[in-house]
């Protein structure tokens, strides 16, 4: 058996193909297969009946995620250099049906679901947003320091938001730290993972749609540097989210024989 270890703006994954079957346990996979190269999440490539083919996705802990944004890219990448999709293809997840696009060899771009549930005013003045219905949390946070290079005392503080009453279902905490119009640094600390990620695709997806509709991004597309690398967003609509466009690299990395 083939295992992918990928690289999506700096979220990595370990992927394998599993329409043959479906029964594995996918969460023990998660726990062993991520400990090979300290991957971020585990994702396996299963049959649809309503897209071209269905993304089982788990954190790095074996608890399983509705969605991930990077993940979303990366298993898009797979999906079609394996021949299972084309160049634009539909992922079955389970927050909905997710359209993916490849762009290049290396820049795919996926529609993430949008938001079921958008408060701008969740705690003070952290909003929440859930993408997709059953959604991914993530609670948004604009920061006015030096967010990179404050990132080690920042931890404590994003985890115990990340475990915070006012997100019943725990939540992805994402800073954001304003650069220019339409730029930003972000710094994502992700449940399952239990600690700061590289990159997080429907993090930075919601820090868009957030700071859209907070006036903070009247151009619509959004610049995110993430510590892993660089990801466009682009959000549709003309009084509330109607779509949010992620747009970045992919690679694999390496290939494991199992």
């Amino acid at each position: 058996m083939n295992v992918y270890y990928m690289n999506g703006a700096g979220n990595d994954f370990m992927v394998m193909d599993a329409r043959d079957d479906e029964s594995r346990d996918f969460s023990r996979l998660a726990v062993e297969l991520c400990k090979l190269a300290n991957a971020d999440g585990f994702m396996a490539v299963g049959k649809s009946e309503t897209a071209d083919f269905r993304l089982h996705f788990y954190n790095s802990d074996g608890t399983r995620g509705e969605m991930c944004g990077n993940g979303a890219r990366c298993i898009c990448l797979f999906a079609h250099d394996m021949g299972i999709a084309g160049a634009e293809m539909t992922v079955q997840t389970d927050a909905g049906i997710v359209p993916g696009w490849r762009i290049d060899e290396n820049q795919y771009r996926v529609k993430l679901n949008n938001p079921g549930i958008m408060d701008l005013n969740r705690k003070g003045d952290i909003a929440y947003t859930e993408l997709g219905n059953p959604g991914v949390p993530h609670a948004v946070v604009r920061y006015s320091g030096d967010l990179w290079g404050d990132a080690d005392n920042l931890r404590e503080e994003m985890r115990a938001l990340r475990f915070d009453p006012a997100f019943p279902k725990g939540a992805n905490v994402n800073f954001y730290q304003p650069l220019s119009q339409g730029e930003v640094r972000i710094l994502t600390f992700e449940r399952g993972v239990e600690d700061y990620t590289l990159a997080c695709g429907t993090g930075t997806g919601s820090t868009a749609a957030v700071m859209w509709l907070r006036g903070e991004l009247p151009g619509k597309v959004l610049t995110a540097h993430s510590r892993g690398g660089t990801l466009k967003i682009t959000i549709g609509g003309e009084t509330e989210v109607e779509s949010i466009l992620l747009e970045g690299p992919t690679e694999i990395v390496k290939v494991y024989e199992i």
